[in-house]
């Protein structure tokens, strides 16, 4: 199976070169899909300078002004070739070497998504207790909503069978994405499976973008999505 790997980045010229390296050491058959979301740190001209060819799986994207995470995600998901679609951030905060892992419930054919978690036990950084907070508020809100027993509705590590993306239309441009995911992943009523995975978390001084005003468009996502929308 071909292995997709969405990467959206705005502003990560410091970060991205080590998280290609660390995507290209894993040993899959993959495509490497970067969609730079109107970068203003430099990220951009690295990417002009990548100079990438078919050959070597990596195709590069470009948002002429921010438009946030969900539309990168889009941009990517609309692209992708792969039987088997990841998110990656640009980062650092998530490891590659977990795809495996990832991959192996719908290899195995017990599940069409898989959601990495970063509270059921892998190795992670110990960084800011409010963010746990909000973070264990929101899944538990999604999981009322849905009917599901997740334990990190908002990380990064989402992984689903290429044609349940062609199943499914997102319409969030930021972070609400995560939210307008999962609602229609258990309104379609898909396979979920979760795994433990690395984290990695930064400060904001590390350049951590998503606040506590986040929140609030996705918790909006997550009434629209469930109650409003098909």
């Amino acid at each position: 199976m071909k292995l997709s790997i969405v990467i959206p980045v705005f502003n990560e010229r410091t970060t991205l070169p080590a998280v290609l390296e660390n995507v290209a050491r894993v040993s899959l058959e993959k495509e490497i899909l970067i969609v730079d979301d109107g970068s203003t740190d430099g990220t951009r001209e690295y990417l002009q300078g990548l100079a990438p060819t078919p050959e070597e799986g990596i195709r590069i994207f470009f948002h002429d002004r921010n438009r946030g995470k969900g539309a990168a995600l889009r941009t990517g998901f609309a692209e992708a070739a792969g039987d088997i679609v990841i998110i990656q951030d640009a980062d650092l905060e998530y490891d590659p070497q977990d795809y495996p892992a990832l991959l192996q419930p719908i290899l195995d054919g017990r599940a069409d998504v898989v959601y990495g978690s970063r509270f059921l036990g892998g190795p992670h950084r110990v960084l800011f207790f409010w963010h746990y907070v909000g973070n264990k508020l929101l899944t538990l809100i999604s999981n009322m909503l849905t009917n599901l027993n997740l334990s990190d509705m908002e990380t990064c590590y989402k992984v689903f069978r290429s044609d349940v993306l062609r199943d499914l239309t997102f319409s969030s441009d930021g972070f609400a994405i995560e939210a307008e995911m999962t609602v229609k992943i258990a309104k379609a009523g898909f396979r979920i499976y979760e795994t433990p995975i690395t984290y990695s978390g930064r400060d904001y001084t590390e350049g951590k973008k998503i606040t506590w005003k986040d929140a609030f468009p996705t918790l909006w996502a997550l009434i629209r999505h469930r109650f409003f929308s098909a």
